[in-house]
């Protein structure tokens, strides 16, 4: 089991690096890149120390926990979503065409 783990651990840390690049690219937010690399990064990690519990193994878990969590709160608040890309609150689903001053006709 412990060869079929670091396997995966190894695994799960090089897809974590192309998840980020391509969340990168496509979202154009590396806030968001970030957060999906280390949320996989810990998903690797944790693999890693089912791999081998060590003392090395832990420590490198705990530091990429560690460093996780010092980024989210230097970056926002706990819990903050990602901005989205719905249209402003002023457009009408039923009558787009109206633009700004739709909510003052109606």
């Amino acid at each position: 089991m412990s060869g079929t783990a670091a396997t995966l651990a190894a695994l799960v840390a090089a897809l974590a690096l192309a998840a980020g690049a391509a969340v990168l690219l496509t979202a154009r937010s590396w806030r968001t890149a970030l957060r999906v690399l280390l949320d996989l990064l810990v998903a690797a990690g944790l693999l890693r120390l089912v791999a081998g519990p060590g003392w090395t193994a832990l420590a490198t878990e705990a530091a990429i926990i560690a460093l996780r969590q010092l980024l989210w709160l230097g970056l926002g608040p706990a819990g903050s979503t990602p901005p989205t890309t719905g249209p402003p609150p002023w457009v009408s689903r039923s009558r787009p065409h109206l633009g700004e001053n739709a909510a003052n006709r109606m």
